[in-house]
């Protein structure tokens, strides 16, 4: 029995469906994985070459691939896969999930999960059709405050700078897209809507990542909209939460950022052409809509997010977010991004916390992304 050391992060989306995966697969190609996690934000921002130096299979965030390419940390998945499976992979890839993952010649990581920023509220608490541009999102939020009621969205330091980049890209502007971050003016003017919703959000949102925003709207009882959270299909799961959540598609649907995560290799794992067949297998379409979907998994392949059994389990989680998905944009990926990504966030943050000014923000973002490229 071969045995490979693997890291992926902390929470049932990213853990059960790989620890479920174990024993059939040990059972049938006689290759065991031993999953550890890490924390949702070491999972963000922990450099990569450092895990590839203590696990053999990695699972990642795309934004790392520009460091794996310089480093050589991790196995380039063409040079170990026949091409033919991974043509069906990125035929099959939900979004641009796959292509994230392909990078500087070569293909760094598998789509195991795919997400994005979508929108989300609870059906027992908002008898209205969810808003479907900013401007009515901002008319629901004032509405709801005078309830005594509450939009909120995750706005810890790395969701803020989520945040700004979908707005971006949502208003015809993706960040990076000519080798700056963003056009001042309109970076300025999304600064601007950012800190207007923060200001109709619940009081909680600066302190809040996706997860933590979503168990307490999943719980209490004051927040009954989101406009912009990364998406877990989970709280789409009767029994998972307390309360049902149902997402569906941002306002204006295009430019949402792209999430997920990719199944990698270890340049150092001793056994590559297991570690390699184990994420295909993993990947496939047939355990992706199966296995994965069933042990609370949330597939990068998009058969699973067609899949009627898959969409019967999650209150149909996928079909009612798959098209902000396929119009979702990918950020820059290059060598340094994330360190751009985790400073970036912590400016925006203190912008919204002290409320200074947008411009001087988005001058300071653009300036620190250019140190970042040449770096």
């Amino acid at each position: 029995m071969i045995t490979l050391r693997g890291i992926t992060w902390d929470h049932a989306r990213g853990y059960d469906p790989l620890a479920a995966s174990v024993q059939p697969y040990a059972e049938q190609f006689g290759v065991r994985i031993a999953w550890e996690k890490r924390s949702l934000k070491d999972f963000g921002d922990l450099p990569i070459d450092q895990l590839a130096e203590r696990y053999d299979v990695l699972i990642i965030d795309h934004p790392h691939v520009g460091l794996a390419a310089a480093t050589g940390a991790l196995l380039p998945l063409d040079e170990c896969l026949p091409e033919a499976t991974l043509a069906t992979l990125a035929a099959q890839s939900a979004g641009a999930s796959h292509a994230s993952y392909t990078y500087a010649g070569h293909q760094w990581g598998l789509a195991i999960d795919a997400a994005m920023q979508a929108s989300v509220y609870r059906p027992d608490l908002l008898a209205e059709t969810p808003p479907a541009t900013w401007d009515a999102v901002l008319d629901l939020a004032r509405r709801l405050r005078a309830k005594g009621l509450y939009i909120a969205i995750p706005l810890a330091p790395t969701d803020c700078i989520c945040c700004l980049s979908t707005l971006c890209a949502n208003h015809g502007q993706p960040p990076g897209a000519d080798g700056h971050f963003i056009d001042e003016t309109a970076g300025a003017q999304m600064l601007d809507l950012l800190a207007e919703l923060h200001g109709l959000c619940h009081p909680l949102s600066l302190s809040w990542n996706p997860i933590g925003m979503l168990d307490h709207m999943s719980s209490a009882d004051d927040v009954v909209y989101c406009p912009l959270t990364f998406c877990y299909t989970n709280y789409s799961r009767s029994g998972y939460a307390p309360k049902l959540l149902q997402f569906i598609d941002i306002p204006g649907v295009r430019g949402s950022i792209l999430g997920g995560t990719g199944y990698a290799v270890s340049a150092r794992c001793p056994h590559p052409a297991e570690a390699c067949a184990y994420g295909a297998w993993l990947c496939s379409a047939e355990i992706q809509r199966t296995l994965y979907v069933e042990h609370g998994g949330q597939p990068g392949n998009r058969e699973a997010w067609l899949d009627d059994h898959a969409n019967a389990i999650t209150a149909n989680f996928f079909r009612s977010t798959l098209a902000t998905l396929e119009s979702a944009f990918v950020r820059p990926r290059h060598d340094g991004y994330i360190e751009f990504q985790e400073e970036a966030g912590n400016r925006i943050h203190a912008m919204l916390r002290d409320r200074t000014s947008s411009l001087e923000c988005i001058r300071g973002l653009n300036q620190l992304y250019q140190e970042t490229r040449r770096a």
